[in-house]
């Protein structure tokens, strides 16, 4: 049977009906408001009327024999979550499908409670992580450094009129100072070319030399076990002590050939905007012995930049990274020194690194490879109230379809909000490592590394490791 419309009112007794009744709204609006005026003191909020006193409490005396019962102790809102150990034969249960899954291709995984043995382990042997590594470098500069470490940019004076630009391997040092309300500590190269420009006015100079000094870090900028292509393809950028902007050309299209030349560049250029004009030649050397510091910048705390490395996956400051706890640790800051570092401070810590190799700290490198365990053992010691200063290397795991490189995925996925991983790709291999409360309130460590994914599965294994997280979240372990 065809459905038949039905019938419109006629808009014109409406209109009468609404007519009649506006006296009567206007007069419960008033009523109404003047209500919500007493009630919730809105003079006093919005008016700045003083509020009537408050009349005083009478002391009433209580009555003789009578006798109040108890209050009882409430019973906790939410049910604490289980202390024991969690059942390996639910987590498999839980797992089970989504192993199945053959996106995954070779699959190494662990899955374990905040301490303690694993209860489940797929696959043997060593995997390539990927930017999962970024949490064993990142770990390891907490450890060595401290969370509130920074790393000063300089500039110093060797004689009346002749400027070095010394870097000091600050990850985030920015060419223009930041604006907006919030902003991070101004560490800048527009920051110190405006102090060095009050310093040289001070003193009657209004000409200077300018060279500048990446000696803290050595070795080659690009790692050698690195493609040639990296730089080109915009992937990363060449590591060096002395950059603006993490070495990225204006516009983010493409990488600097020579970060810490531009980055001298555009420091000249701020102290010509200053009124100082840079004479000669912009070069390379070692800043003089003895050289009087003229201004000076400080990065975030080490903290704050762990935290930014985790959540967008930053390779340039992953290596940074590393290379600052290579100087600290063996006195090399280089992508060997730096691999030696990490491996030999987690190591101390009690991760067993014995079987991986470590050549980057980014995981930009096809020939890293680490067991699925060692990433667990990271997580589970930042995870420790044993290790606070390791806690950033949690606090900057992006949160699924929520913020970093895990707000665009989980959509639609029961462990939305309830995972917090760290994200690994490079061809043919995608990883996720991370924490997942479960479906009664147990937080759980995994890490899921997978390999040899063939081209046409590509675009879909990340998906297949989210249902893997998603499957914790909703068991009952």
């Amino acid at each position: 049977m065809a459905r038949r419309d039905r019938p419109s009112r006629p808009r014109g007794r409406w209109r009468r009906r609404a007519f009649l009744w506006l006296p009567v709204l206007l007069v419960v609006a008033l009523f109404g408001g003047a209500a919500a005026a007493y009630h919730y003191d809105l003079g006093t909020r919005w008016f700045g009327a003083a509020p009537d006193a408050a009349p005083p409490v009478p002391s009433v005396p209580p009555v003789p024999g009578l006798t109040l019962p108890a209050v009882p102790t409430p019973r906790p809102v939410a049910r604490p979550a289980p202390s024991g150990r969690p059942s390996p034969t639910a987590v498999r249960r839980a797992l089970t499908p989504e192993l199945a899954d053959r996106d995954l291709a070779v699959l190494r995984g662990v899955v374990a409670p905040l301490s303690g043995r694993p209860v489940l382990v797929e696959g043997r042997g060593l995997a390539m992580p990927a930017s999962t590594l970024k949490i064993l470098t990142a770990a390891a500069a907490l450890d060595v450094l401290g969370p509130d470490h920074t790393f000063a940019t300089t500039v110093v004076a060797g004689g009346r009129s002749r400027l070095t630009l010394v870097g000091g391997g600050d990850p985030f040092l920015a060419a223009k100072r930041p604006t907006g309300r919030g902003a991070p500590t101004d560490a800048s190269l527009q920051a110190l070319a405006s102090q060095s420009v009050r310093d040289l006015r001070s003193r009657g100079i209004r000409s200077v030399t300018l060279s500048y000094d990446t000696s803290l870090f050595t070795g080659p900028e690009l790692s050698p076990t690195w493609p040639a292509s990296y730089v080109t393809d915009n992937e990363v950028s060449p590591i060096t002590a002395l950059w603006a902007d993490q070495g990225i050309a204006p516009g983010g299209a493409s990488r600097e050939a020579d970060p810490a030349a531009s980055a001298a560049a555009q420091f000249a250029s701020f102290l010509g905007k200053g009124g100082i004009r840079v004479t000669g030649s912009v070069r390379e050397r070692p800043a003089p012995a003895g050289a009087r510091e003229v201004a000076r910048v400080t990065s975030r705390p080490l903290a704050q930049i762990v935290e930014q490395v985790l959540l967008v996956s930053d390779n340039e400051g992953a290596e940074v990274l590393g290379h600052q706890t290579g100087l600290a640790v063996n006195g090399h800051g280089s992508f060997a020194g730096g691999a030696a570092a990490v491996r030999q401070t987690l190591s101390g810590l009690g991760v067993d690194l014995s079987s991986a190799r470590i050549y980057d700290g980014s995981g930009l490198s096809r020939r890293d490879r680490l067991p699925a365990q060692s990433l667990v053992s990271v997580l589970q010691l930042a995870s420790s109230p044993d290790h606070p200063v390791l806690r950033p290397v949690v606090t900057g795991l992006p949160v699924a379809a929520y913020d970093g490189s895990l707000a665009d995925r989980f959509d639609e996925s029961p462990g939305r909000g309830w995972v917090r991983a760290k994200t690994g790709t490079l061809r043919g291999t995608s990883a996720l490592a991370g924490l997942v409360t479960d479906a009664r309130g147990r937080v759980l460590v995994f890490a899921f590394l997978s390999n040899r994914i063939k081209p046409v599965d590509i675009p879909d294994a990340p998906s297949a490791l989210d249902d893997l997280a998603a499957a914790l979240a909703t068991c009952e372990c």
